[in-house]
């Protein structure tokens, strides 16, 4: 039995909620540095190499436990939409990291928070989910949050940005088809994505290849060991606190996004992105109260793997 599975049976439940919610801390902080590491990479790297190289380190960790519950692999539910899945997941990864080639993290972290209002507004759309007019209020800021964080003119819109947001919407269609997966184990969805970006990179790697250094395979292999031990924290952190407890904790996200990008890469946020990012933040927030008031499950935001 592992550490994190160990706490869920030795702590009473007032202490199961507060390591939740600590362990959802780590997790945000941990997936932040992850994504730092990934811009640092990508500026000599391509995007293709970094997504194989990262996906054979957290596949190689993995492997003991894709091993232990190889059976439930064998009956995967409905496997056309695990590949949609897989699809969706594979190439939001692919944005963010594309993205952050040419924006500052920061930037490209607020778009990827749009994605709670993406995902009520695809779900009305698409699964047929109720959606009353508060909600619908909510997504309207939310885009308009959007908006204000592209700022729109002719000569201020541009491609990258374009490119973080297609990605942000392909996170929500991930976590859209996610919801109807809900019967697969944690184990085989992490599996599926890691190698779905393996298979990728692989793809596209060969591409501007540059041979990594020594140091530079044990930057990729971070990267993938952070993303791994960071997944393996949020899904700990549902297991030992109600979604409604932990998953705003996730918004720290730009909080760290705003710090490694100064510290790293002297980035500073412009007004325009940051009154977005508070808009779409608060948006959010508000789906999110809206969505526990009324009893529902509660919208996805986990970051991308």
């Amino acid at each position: 039995m592992s550490i994190l599975s160990r706490i869920s049976t030795t702590l009473d439940d007032r202490s199961a909620r507060l390591a939740g919610i600590v362990l959802m801390l780590v997790s945000v902080c941990m997936f932040s540095f992850g994504d730092t590491l990934g811009k640092y990479i990508v500026a000599t790297y391509s995007v293709g190499q970094l997504m194989f190289l990262r996906a054979c380190a957290a596949l190689a960790l993995l492997a003991p436990s894709m091993w232990r519950q190889r059976h439930e692999f064998r009956r995967m539910e409905r496997p056309w939409l695990q590949l949609v899945r897989v699809v969706f997941s594979t190439l939001e990864i692919a944005a963010f990291f594309l993205a952050t080639v040419y924006l500052p993290l920061a930037d490209v972290v607020t778009y990827y928070l749009a994605t709670p209002i993406f995902v009520t507004a695809l779900s009305a759309i698409f699964l047929r989910e109720q959606v009353g007019w508060r909600r619908w209020s909510a997504i309207l800021v939310g885009f308009a949050g959007v908006l204000v964080a592209l700022r729109p003119s002719t000569q201020s819109i541009s491609w990258p940005a374009m490119i973080a947001l297609a990605g942000s919407l392909s996170f929500s269609c991930s976590l859209l088809t996610t919801r109807l997966l809900r019967a697969t184990p944690d184990i085989v969805l992490a599996s599926l994505q890691f190698v779905s970006g393996l298979l990728f990179g692989l793809l596209i790697a060969a591409v501007g290849w540059v041979t990594p250094s020594w140091s530079s395979f044990g930057l990729f292999f971070a990267a993938g060991a952070i993303s791994v031990c960071a997944l393996l924290c949020v899904n700990r952190s549902l297991k030992l606190a109600p979604a409604s407890l932990v998953v705003p904790y996730q918004y720290t996200m730009i909080l760290w996004a705003v710090t490694f990008g100064y510290i790293v890469f002297g980035d500073v946020p412009s007004f325009p992105m940051a009154l977005g990012a508070v808009i779409i933040i608060g948006a959010g927030l508000y789906i999110f109260l809206r969505e526990r008031k009324l009893g529902r499950r509660e919208p996805d935001l986990n970051p991308p793997a």
